[in-house]
């Protein structure tokens, strides 16, 4: 998933009339933290076989990730304002850099806080960057065309959380050896990689940073909490809450769950190289998603979606074997027009007060730290397989609101 455009660009810059060139180099950073935030995926097994955690504590994993959303979002907003959108961008990256050096010292020391501290570090990078390239792809060239863009964007955002795993899965997971502080140095390394190919880019977007333009503040938190007022965004808020959080629980726990011999019974590295099913399954939903929105009422197709994704998942629960395994990784497919489709919904009818409603359904991403720790701790008490209940109420909740946001917004 991705923030949407917060703060609102300020006018057509000089970057709407040059080349589609940069259109590519900010639709790369969609990749870049697509890739980024999947690879969590990956390092919880690993993390929670060095330290012999148990579900609820490697679940920190994304609360401390996602809790940057709750926390850095507000002061981004005001950052990239005050710096325009190409230095804004180089400040995202660089964070993002930092946060992955530090899990050098964090590998040597074999300290699983250090751990938590460079993911919050790297979410707060990933914070910054989302909050300057939403807008800033959509006021890259004709603001007719402006969907055309985010589209592409969020596509190469999927491709991102779709390779990442399996290249993740290689360097991280193939090396599952004996518990120690020594094999938590693959992390380092890998993550090191990941750290120079960040300043090689935010180098890139350095020598072009003056053709990005300037923008303009987002509204203040004190004005935006004011919409919870209005039921319609309210519901689609706590919507969203719940999507990431289950959309994150069921990624963050896949591994997990198919290297048990009650499933599919995998070795960890072809557990994660499975990954990307469930990830690859919500990029090929969008195309599919797209077409059936293009006839269906969106709140009802939601209402479906949800249906659908909430039965794969308690099929999964309380079944066996491959059907167990591929039935989880299916929900991937209906996860595909969730988050799109809640926050259109949610913003209708506010008029003049979009960004504003935006802002808080950014801040909404959140669920992605809350919802997987409630799961984990679930898993710890009653099992992994019943854990699940526990997204597929979340599921429940998001089919819910497609039906009470079945009929067009009243303005």
């Amino acid at each position: 998933m991705t923030v949407p455009a917060a703060p609102e660009p300020s006018r057509p810059s000089a970057a709407g009339q040059t080349g589609g060139w940069l259109v590519v180099l900010v639709v790369s950073l969609f990749f870049i933290w697509g890739a980024a935030t999947s690879l969590n995926d990956i390092l919880i097994p690993k993390l929670k076989g060095l330290f012999r955690l148990s579900y609820a504590d490697s679940m920190l994993i994304q609360f401390a990730f996602f809790g940057a959303y709750a926390i850095v979002s507000v002061p981004a907003g005001a950052w990239v304002a005050r710096l325009g959108y190409g230095k804004g961008i180089v400040l995202g990256l660089a964070v993002m850099a930092a946060g992955c050096l530090m899990f050098l010292p964090a590998a040597s020391m074999g300290v699983y806080g250090l751990f938590l501290a460079a993911l919050f570090v790297l979410a707060g990078g990933i914070t910054i960057l989302q909050v300057a390239a939403n807008p800033l792809i959509a006021n890259l060239g004709s603001p007719a065309k402006a969907s055309s863009r985010l589209t592409l964007a969020q596509a190469f955002n999927s491709l991102g959380t779709t390779i990442a795993p399996r290249i993740g899965a290689q360097l991280i997971l193939a090396p599952m050896v004996a518990v120690g502080v020594a094999p938590a140095a693959v992390i380092g390394r890998t993550y090191s990689g990941v750290a120079v190919a960040l300043a090689l880019v935010a180098f890139v977007f350095w020598v072009v940073r003056n053709r990005l333009g300037e923008a303009t503040p987002a509204a203040s938190f004190a004005d935006s909490i004011a919409l919870m007022r209005r039921p319609r965004l309210a519901f689609g808020v706590a919507a969203i809450f719940v999507y990431v959080g289950a959309e994150v629980a069921i990624g963050s726990l896949m591994v997990s769950y198919l290297i048990q011999p009650s499933t599919l019974g995998v070795d960890p590295l072809n557990a994660g190289e499975l990954l990307p099913f469930y990830w690859g399954g919500a990029m090929a939903g969008r195309v599919v998603g797209a077409v059936i929105l293009w006839f269906g009422r969106p709140g009802k197709v939601l209402m479906g979606a949800a249906v659908g994704a909430g039965t794969l998942v308690l099929l999964s629960a309380f079944s066996h074997g491959d059907v167990a395994g591929w039935s989880l990784l299916s929900v991937g497919l209906m996860n595909a027009i969730m988050f799109p489709t809640i926050f259109s919904l949610a913003l209708e009818g506010l008029g003049e007060k979009t960004p504003e409603g935006s802002g808080l359904l950014c801040m909404a991403i959140v669920g992605g730290a809350v919802i997987p720790l409630i799961t984990g701790k679930a898993a710890d008490m009653i099992g992994l397989s019943h854990a699940l209940l526990v997204p597929a109420a979340c599921y429940a909740l998001i089919a819910g609101y497609g039906w009470f946001a079945r009929n067009p917004a009243v303005a």
